[in-house]
């Protein structure tokens, strides 16, 4: 991957990383990756995209997007070198779905943390790409990225999706199911959507799982604030 037409990234120093043996046991010795599936609450962003004639889909891209740069071992990758890096920050890498076929393509956009710019930026990527069939629509895709998909027929309860072959990649796969309103189904009720986070346990224990899902349902509860 070329890095140098990337975002900027740092040297771990491992000698000072309290994660150090955990590091190089999941990389030398037991190389696997991890799922974690929960339950969020998103009332709070279908109002907000219903009154203010958000697309779901963007706005949720955006608050994952927001949700694994706040966490600094979510954007760890090896450089050319093999050493492990941090970038300052990752651009979500997404599907589209085209209903035509049942098929789907992936397609990038440059993430800020400016909601209004990066929402905008994912809207008009999407259209821009939205016929163009294939497993990547858009090229050029940086090497500072994440995956981040729908799977809006299903409410499930576990999620796999990655073979690593023995390598376990350090980006994280995250996956969002069919949202439900729970109780009585009525208006103004809690809405749960399953959410996957699928990630290299050499950067991640379940701690940071947590913390993910921690900081996206606060993000959720945030926004329109």
């Amino acid at each position: 991957m070329d890095l140098s037409a990337s975002n900027t990234w740092e040297k771990v120093d491992l000698e000072q990383w309290a994660r150090r043996e955990h590091y190089r046991y999941y990389t030398e010795k037991l190389k696997i990756e991890f799922h974690m599936t929960a339950n969020v609450r998103v009332e709070r962003l279908l109002d907000f995209c219903h009154r203010k004639g958000y697309r779901f889909y963007a706005v949720l891209i955006y608050v994952m997007t927001k949700t694994v740069n706040s966490i600094e071992n979510l954007r760890m990758f090896r450089n050319e070198q093999g050493e492990l890096c941090v970038w300052d920050q990752l651009n979500p890498n997404y599907t589209i779905f085209h209903d035509d076929d049942k098929t789907f393509s992936d397609c990038w956009s440059e993430y800020s943390e400016n909601f209004e710019t990066c929402y905008h930026t994912i809207v008009t990527d999407m259209e821009t790409y939205r016929d163009v069939k294939g497993i990547k629509a858009r090229g050029n895709q940086p090497a500072n990225f994440y995956c981040v998909s729908c799977a809006p027929w299903t409410s499930f309860t576990g999620y796999g999706s990655r073979v690593a072959d023995g390598e376990p990649q350090f980006f994280p796969v995250i996956t969002a199911g069919k949202y439900e309103r729970l109780g009585d189904g009525k208006a103004g009720g809690a809405v749960q959507m399953p959410v996957n986070l699928t990630i290299a346990h050499a950067v991640c224990d379940g701690y940071h799982a947590g913390l993910f899902f921690e900081r996206l349902q606060e993000k959720l509860d945030q926004i329109g604030d």
